[in-house]
């Protein structure tokens, strides 16, 4: 009853917290940090980015509301097209080579050959190497004159070095030479991812396919990839949101180089970066932020319903 007292003390019983409360209690307590942390560096900015999408603010004068005018302004931005035809000529670049040589390296060191653990390590050393230690000896290796790619070029083939490609100096070579670059640098992870996959191929179907005389082409067309297939939804998918993500890469291997060259290689994140931190102009930097994010949640919903009709 209400009315009863702990016998003695007049002072009426303390209520004891069920169990299922204080298991609730103690798994919140456990996620808490991660949510602050996440509310605080990832929920805040993109809420804050979103309003700053609708107005103009140069970060010291007082914010002024425009309305849609930011992304009015996107349509008439030659600039911004440049940057998201880049953006999409560079995902379209990385994307199918990546899988190809993450697939030929899982497969190949998949098989029981000398070697094989050393040669893992080797292509996964890049992707764990630092990336301005890595982009400065890339620029070297493709050095117009210096570098060992054209110097070897020119022994092979006699074409003066004045003639051959000059790589990441050159506005209609240094898309490929990033792309080349990035494909060199992060195969090694996604082979990794590969090779998860591959373990979990079931052998007693290649053995029947063998049986039934499918040489390997048709064995690895018609088990090998099946069976690998969530795992190929997941690197497509990643390899999408990191390729239209991008800026390290840039900035790495065309740091300082002139405006000409600036107009073949500036993507989305790396125009976003000057828009509001050298252009100061914040408002028109977010509606950027925000069609990439569209952008990026509408082909992550594309894979998603493909995976499951396809899948």
């Amino acid at each position: 009853m209400q009315n009863e007292t702990v016998l003695g003390t007049g002072k009426p019983p303390k209520r004891r917290m069920s169990k299922s409360v204080r298991e609730h209690l103690v798994a919140y307590s456990f996620i808490a940090p991660n949510f602050i942390g996440f509310a605080i560096f990832t929920l805040v900015p993109m809420a804050f980015a979103l309003v700053l999408a609708f107005v103009e603010w140069d970060g010291s004068n007082p914010m002024a509301f425009i309305g849609a005018d930011n992304f009015v302004r996107l349509f008439e931005d030659t600039v911004f097209h440049k940057a998201l035809w880049n953006t999409i000529l560079y995902t379209v670049g990385v994307v199918p080579l990546t899988m190809v040589c993450a697939l030929a390296l899982a497969i190949l060191l998949n098989q029981k050959i000398f070697g094989r653990n050393f040669m893992r390590t080797v292509f996964f050393f890049p992707y764990v190497a630092s990336l301005v230690a890595v982009a400065a000896v890339w620029n070297f290796i493709f050095s117009p004159t210096l570098g060992p790619v054209n110097n070897l070029l020119h022994a092979i083939t006699g074409i003066p070095l004045e003639q051959l490609p000059r790589w990441a100096a050159d506005k209609n070579w240094a898309m490929v030479t990033v792309v080349l670059f990035t494909v060199w640098k992060n195969m090694g992870y996604y082979m990794v991812i590969y090779l998860a996959g591959l373990q979990g191929v079931n052998p007693e179907l290649h053995e029947a396919a063998q049986l039934d005389g499918a040489n390997a082409w048709q064995r690895f067309r018609n088990v090998t990839i099946p069976q690998i297939a969530p795992t190929t939804f997941f690197v497509l998918m990643i390899l999408i949101i990191n390729s239209f993500k991008v800026y390290d890469i840039f900035i790495n291997l065309f740091a300082g180089a002139d405006n000409q060259l600036n107009d073949s290689t500036r993507v989305l994140v790396y125009q976003i970066y000057n828009t509001a931190f050298r252009s100061l102009d914040y408002g028109y930097a977010s509606a950027i932020s925000i069609v990439l994010f569209l952008l990026v949640l509408g082909i992550t919903i594309l894979q998603f319903r493909g995976e499951k009709k396809y899948g």
